[in-house]
């Protein structure tokens, strides 16, 4: 098994391997001609995303500048939103479900390298799934980390970083992210806007 195969399995493996080097290149033109594009010219847009992610299953918005290392390995859910700088990491499977809203500069990652320095330097890493419900709110400038998943209909505040799952149903932040309490009927909201 080559490194490239090590790493698309979820097993450890050494960074430097060309044919993943070469997704990453593509994936940073898809960017790249993305971020150029006049936000007027839509169909351009949407082209390119479909060039650039794995999977889509609806109707999506991504306000330029976005980032991702391959693209292949994010699946984006119905009505898909990210606001301007959202980066996703995305080595090892992104899955985002219907109805998220990603605030601006957020940050979604997969890579995790090894905890002991020798195997650091010699290059170790592996890549860990993140996952996220359906109908999850994040705030500006959250940090999901390596294997994190989150449940349904949970908000996740601005700045936060998310190290651990967080369930369904909750609102959470901060710095290492954390429940805050269970949403309930007072955060709901009439037509009216009351």
């Amino acid at each position: 098994m080559n490194e490239r195969e090590k790493a698309l399995a979820g097993q450890w493996f050494r960074q430097g391997d060309p044919d993943l080097a070469a997704e990453r290149r593509r994936a940073q033109d898809l960017c790249w001609e993305y971020n150029q594009t006049r936000p007027s010219d839509t169909a351009k847009r949407q082209e390119i995303l479909h060039q650039l992610i794995g999977t889509i299953k609806g109707e999506l918005t991504i306000n330029a500048p976005f980032y991702c290392d391959y693209g292949t390995h994010i699946t984006v859910g119905e009505r898909f939103f990210a606001n301007y700088d959202c980066r996703i990491l995305d080595g090892g499977e992104v899955i985002f479900g219907d109805d998220v809203r990603i605030g601006p500069g957020c940050t979604f990652l997969t890579p995790d390298h090894a905890k002991d320095p020798e195997k650091r330097r010699e290059g170790w890493e592996i890549f860990r799934p993140v996952t996220i419900g359906n109908n999850v709110w994040f705030g500006a400038n959250v940090t999901v980390l390596p294997g994190v998943t989150i449940g349904d209909d949970s908000i996740i505040g601005a700045g936060s970083v998310v190290t651990r799952d967080i369930p369904s149903g909750v609102l959470a932040a901060g710095i290492p992210c954390r429940v805050l309490r269970k949403l309930n009927e007072d955060d709901r909201c009439s037509a009216e806007g009351e």
